[in-house]
């Protein structure tokens, strides 16, 4: 059966409206309120760098953790001397959509924020993570010293020993250079427009997804 004229008119309208893609839904503006802590308080806490995909998704998962005071999202991984959004998604910095993850390890540990990271996108999809494709969605974990990259080591070759992926894992393992904090309308962005045709296709069924795995983990959940 050929598809209906309306079928593949959504179809196109979803594509279009990709986390790579959307400017006007961007651009809009929010009043919903949100806490935001101090720099005080960000800078007693530890902070880790990840990639898996489009940053609305990445952020939105790890701000649901207990543990996790505030979540950026930003650039990580290229060559290039800066990072914009526009030059990032057209693939000419080499950078990676990633997020900067400000935790208390007293609350959790930076093993249960790798747990948290490969639990909830697919690191065997190289450059490449749902419906969006190329290196700028990238699966990496940026570390900050030999005990990140020690323990990141040891997690991958537990994942591989059990078998949890029936893939490779493509995950880039690389010092952190640098991170760039993204334009302001990408941060909270799932939060703010939960109405936009990709965060609700694609942003908030990872988020249940991974809160649905990992029910412990996530915050206003009991023990």
């Amino acid at each position: 059966m050929k598809p209906q004229p309306y079928l593949l008119l959504l179809t196109l309208v979803f594509l279009l409206s990709a986390c790579s893609k959307n400017n006007s839904q961007a651009n809009a503006q929010s009043t919903a309120q949100h806490h935001k802590p101090s720099k005080e308080v960000l800078a007693n806490l530890n902070k880790a760098y990840f990639a898996s995909g489009c940053f609305w998704c990445v952020e939105a998962i790890f701000e649901s953790l207990k543990g996790v005071e505030e979540v950026y999202s930003g650039y990580s991984g290229g060559s290039a001397k800066t990072a914009t959004y526009s030059a990032v998604s057209a693939g000419n910095t080499r950078h990676a959509e990633s997020v900067e993850v400000y935790y208390d390890p007293a609350v959790v540990s930076y093993e249960t924020l790798l747990k948290v990271f490969f639990g909830s996108h697919d690191p065997t999809t190289l450059n490449q993570q749902g419906p969006d494709r190329g290196p700028q969605y990238r699966s990496a974990i940026f570390y900050q010293t030999p005990q990140e990259k020690a323990a990141i080591e040891a997690y991958i070759q537990e994942l591989v020993a059990q078998k949890v992926f029936s893939g490779k894992i493509t995950t880039e393992v690389s010092p952190l250079e640098q991170f760039y904090v993204a334009e302001a309308y990408h941060q909270d962005y799932e939060r703010l427009h939960p109405n936009q045709s990709y965060v609700r296709a694609v942003s908030i069924p990872r988020l249940r997804r991974f809160q649905a795995k990992f029910p412990d983990l996530i915050k206003g959940k009991a023990h």
